[in-house]
């Protein structure tokens, strides 16, 4: 299978063009013609996980974030940025992204899916195709009631982590839930406007989580990582069942930072 090939399925999935304007999704680094026969899963285009996609001999890395995102001027070695371009082309390893045309089409179904959400609708539209919203986040009811304290432990179950960050009261009894996987803060206003009673997302600093408990909405930060991973699990699934003749492999799975 030729680049070209594998980029035109990952398409199908989670087209380009819905991502949003700020965004830089797409084949970062490579040429439309190599051949790909392995394909290297992760999160961010780190040194390890480009150190690590080489020596599992992969040809093709593909992440959920982009390793760039604004214009380049020069590509060298003594910028990071430059150092890991240089490293996948001199490895003649293909490089890419699915960022929010990704989150739109694949994250948020997954996140809710994995939280068992019922009746999920978009949380934040941002465009209307063959007239069905399409969006970042999801918002739907759990099977019943839980305390936000249950909640907390069905999220650490869902997405596998061992901590999350909570605002709010642990005892107050909680059921339409919004998820938004990554940075939430921009898709609070919606998640007020459709009455979520907590959302579940990750980056959340103190005067916007307070702000959220004062507006009578919980907040579960779960980390940016926290949920975001399931990308991984996700695209694994994908590339077997679309693409069964490409070997996979992919980073384990570790938050790229520390709690201590």
């Amino acid at each position: 299978m030729r680049v070209r090939e594998l980029v035109s399925i990952l398409n199908q999935q989670s087209p380009e063009s819905s991502a949003c304007s700020w965004d830089n999704p797409g084949l970062q680094v490579g040429d439309f013609d190599w051949e790909v026969s392995k394909v290297y899963l992760a999160l961010d285009a780190e040194d390890d996980v480009i150190r690590h996609a080489v020596e599992s001999g992969a040809d093709f890395l593909l992440t959920h974030h982009p390793l760039i995102f604004h214009g380049i001027k020069k590509i060298n070695s003594d910028d990071f940025i430059g150092r890991r371009i240089l490293m996948m082309a001199q490895n003649h390893l293909a490089y890419y992204a699915m960022h929010t045309n990704f989150d739109i089409h694949g994250m948020a179904d997954f996140a809710a899916q994995k939280m068992d959400l019922k009746n999920p609708k978009v949380l934040e539209v941002e465009f209307i195709q063959d007239g069905n919203e399409e969006g970042i986040g999801r918002i739907g009811t759990l099977a019943s009631a839980v305390t936000l304290k249950e909640c907390i432990d069905l999220v650490k179950k869902a997405y596998d982590i061992e901590q999350v960050k909570v605002f709010g009261n642990l005892s107050d009894k909680i059921q339409r839930v919004a998820i938004s996987p990554g940075s939430g803060k921009s898709v609070i206003p919606a998640a007020l406007e459709k009455q979520a009673e907590v959302l579940i997302t990750g980056d959340i600093d103190h005067h916007t989580g307070i702000d959220a408990i004062a507006q009578n909405m919980a907040v579960i930060d779960a980390g940016h990582y926290g949920i975001e991973h399931i990308f991984i699990e996700y695209m694994e699934g994908f590339l077997k069942q679309q693409c069964p003749e490409l070997a996979l492999a992919s980073e384990p799975h570790r938050a790229p930072f520390q709690i201590l």
